[in-house]
């Protein structure tokens, strides 16, 4: 018997019959059998074993994930090492460390879509995007470089065009490492929203001879073709933090903690918000952190003595005051950003930088929905990309709603200015991005990094903490 939406087998575009020694229950959805392998004298694997009439145990879905069923004779069995239940919360999860706002008070109950603005409240909010702008620089320059750690894979004509675009990408993020300085020993590279940890990979050929490297490659979810088994006859340590990065605090990581290497963040198209937790990860509930804990006590002196104690007090406290200068836990930051329609206030890190120009909440919100006009021309040249997303695509290469952003409601806007439009909302977020780090003690810049032709999510993000106090911030977007 098949399943109950089993196709003739004479009709045309049919399957065929299951195939020898798999289950015979044909998955509609699928259009195709079940491919799992029966038990001994059985048509029917154990998920779909209630089609077996001679089969008198009842099977129930799981409570843990209805998408499955259990025989519920077995449940209790089934629920001890269930895929889908809860697992032990790793050392290096606090709940919402990262998160930022706390008093969701600020926030406005509902948001209208910006389909439902009239044309006045839009023009009012473009008023307030352009006047918000003034001062800011709007040309981002770019500083387009490579590496000669991709030289080979860029020229192997083996790369399709999508291959070679990330390529491409890759090859400029390493360059710009390298022209600050943070490709080196005694490092840890930690890459956000990893992937595959194709980025870190990268890093590590351009290290090879190098040693004393570490990487961490956090990752929410669980990740197919992952590069990381390349690197294990290689003495650079990589290590998988599968959590959140809003909450992830790094000082409870048991391998950095160990080892006390300076940091590096790095994420290619870190998607929206998680470029805003994975900086407040970096700058506050780390580095403020080790800072703290490197002001250690003067140790005990005798007593007997006044004159050497003064004299070593004094030398130890200088000490401290040195190291506290020089220690910087935090060597650099590289992440090419994305996704500015996924941003959130209750996590964005500008916040005090939108209020400082007479924007909140409200602004927000409909600036970050409008960031998505930017890549308007992205709709134009998408294809379904469904099957391929898992090894070379992106999330922001997938298509934005169009309830979403608005763009089929507001037609009034020609294309040209809503693309001129996006891109401002997206220079303003980076720019609060920008103000957060500098005021925390970064240089920060912004740049393009590669050609809008390779991708329209072409700006990175760059900071260095200063390495002397009495060094003025500079803001700057270049």
């Amino acid at each position: 018997m098949l399943g109950p939406a089993a196709p003739s087998l004479t009709s045309p575009g049919s399957p065929g019959p299951s195939l020898p020694g798999r289950c015979a229950y044909f998955v509609a959805r699928k259009k195709r059998f079940c491919r799992m392998v029966p038990a001994l004298g059985k048509r029917f694997c154990g998920e779909h074993g209630h089609q077996e009439k001679e089969n008198d145990r009842k099977r129930i879905p799981c409570p843990l994930d209805p998408k499955h069923t259990v025989y519920e004779d077995q449940l209790q069995k089934h629920l001890k090492k269930c895929n889908s239940r809860e697992k032990p919360k790793p050392v290096y999860f606090v709940q919402d460390i990262n998160a930022g706002l706390k008093d969701v008070a600020e926030i406005p109950e509902k948001q209208v879509t910006l389909s439902s603005l009239s044309k006045e409240e839009l023009e009012n909010l473009i008023i307030k995007l352009k006047k918000a702008s003034n001062g800011l620089e709007l040309d981002l320059k770019e500083q387009i470089l490579s590496h000669k750690a991709l030289h080979e894979a860029l020229n192997d004509p083996k790369n399709g065009e999508s291959a070679f675009k990330h390529l491409k990408q890759q090859a400029s993020i390493l360059g710009n490492m390298e022209k600050l300085h943070l490709l080196g020993p005694g490092r840890c590279f930690i890459e956000f929203g990893a992937g595959r940890g194709k980025l870190s990979h990268w890093v590590d050929v351009a290290l090879q001879d190098v040693e004393d490297t570490q990487f961490l490659l956090v990752e929410r979810a669980t990740t197919r073709f992952k590069v990381d088994g390349k690197h294990k006859k290689r003495d650079s340590i990589f290590e998988r933090l599968q959590v959140d990065i809003q909450h992830l605090c790094l000082n409870k990581v048991p391998s950095l903690e160990k080892k006390r290497l300076p940091v590096v963040g790095i994420g290619k198209h870190l998607c929206g918000a998680a470029t805003d937790l994975a900086l407040r990860c970096l700058v506050e509930s780390y580095a403020t952190c080790c800072e703290g804990e490197n002001e250690e006590p003067a140790a005990k002196r005798p007593k007997n003595d006044k004159t050497e104690v003064a004299a070593k007090s004094s030398a130890d406290s200088a000490d401290n005051e040195r190291n506290k200068d020089d220690f910087k836990p935090v060597a650099g930051i590289v992440i090419a950003l994305c996704c500015h329609h996924k941003c959130d206030w209750t996590h964005y890190v500008g916040r005090e930088f939108f209020k400082s120009v007479g924007l909140g909440p409200v602004e927000f919100h409909y600036f970050q929905r409008m960031s998505s006009w930017a890549t308007c021309g992205m709709r134009e040249t998408i294809t379904s990309t469904s099957e391929d997303h898992t090894n070379n695509t992106e999330e922001h290469d997938q298509p934005y709603s169009k309830t979403e952003s608005g763009f089929d409601t507001l037609q009034g806007l020609p294309v040209e200015e809503r693309k001129e439009i996006g891109a401002l909302c997206k220079l303003l977020i980076d720019h609060g991005r920008i103000r957060y780090l500098q005021q925390r003690g970064y240089r920060a810049t912004l740049h393009h990094y590669t050609e809008s032709a390779i991708s329209l999510e072409n700006v990175l993000l760059t900071a260095k903490p200063y390495l002397f106090s009495s060094v003025t911030p500079e803001y700057t977007s270049a």
